[in-house]
């Protein structure tokens, strides 16, 4: 079935996101405005501005939240289209619904019904990454950490080392690791890091989401060569 089939116009929403206008002081004309539920596999809200009309696509996710929600969710999308701030009390309220368990699980199954995972390039040149985390699995895990799947990034990325995406359940290190040059040592240790992320998920704390927990970096720390690993990537990146 295609994306547009799940595509339907938000009732209600061109009113909404007039009063949400208005409420934010927007010193211009307000456009004409589109609102439609969206089937992104994440999180996502969009709005772009096309001569007098703003179309507006909302990730379905959406389609059962509070009408508070929905308003806090216009506040950020025109605040960020009109250079504003939204009002404290709407980032907040739609901070408190997507940090909610029930919300990251809603989340959660839409991302292995609709998410991709990462197309891997032909590697494993220098480094084989299944061996690698099955010697991990046994030596840290004691052979009970699940395998999701593992693979290099297509092409090398800037800033990330590897990521371990939950809801397509999916181990990714940068292929810029995947050469002769890089010590086995220090993809063991961002492999290591990866896997801990599948033991450890993300949680809710104080501050908000946690994806480094007090016990997540104790246990890092006992990966056996911790130190010498660190200072690589740092001398390499």
């Amino acid at each position: 079935m295609s994306c547009g089939a799940h595509r339907a116009t938000v009732p209600g929403g061109a009113r909404l996101f007039h009063r949400i206008f208005t409420r934010l002081g927007i010193q211009a004309r307000p456009p004409r405005f589109e609102v439609e539920w969206y089937p992104y596999a994440n999180l996502v809200h969009t709005i772009r501005l096309r001569e007098d009309t703003a179309f507006v696509r909302i990730s379905d996710v959406l389609r059962h939240s509070p009408q508070s929600v929905l308003e806090a969710s216009a506040a950020l999308l025109l605040a960020r289209l009109y250079r504003r701030r939204a009002p404290r009390y709407l980032a907040e309220r739609y901070r408190e619904f997507v940090q909610h368990s029930a919300t990251r699980r809603h989340i959660a199954r839409m991302r292995r019904a609709r998410g991709r995972r990462v197309t891997c390039g032909p590697r494993d040149l220098a480094h084989p990454l299944e061996p690698l985390f099955v010697r991990l699995n046994r030596e840290y895990f004691s052979g009970r950490l699940r395998r999701p799947h593992l693979g290099w990034s297509v092409h090398p990325w800037r800033r990330q080392l590897g990521i371990f995406d939950a809801g397509v359940d999916q181990i990714v290190l940068n292929c810029w690791l995947d050469r002769d040059g890089v010590p086995e040592c220090a993809v063991a240790y961002v492999l290591y890091h990866e896997m801990l992320h599948v033991k450890h998920p993300v949680r809710r704390a104080r501050c908000g989401l946690q994806a480094h927990s007090v016990e997540f970096r104790r246990e890092e720390k006992r990966f056996a060569e911790y130190e010498k690993a660190r200072r690589i990537l740092e001398r390499l990146a």
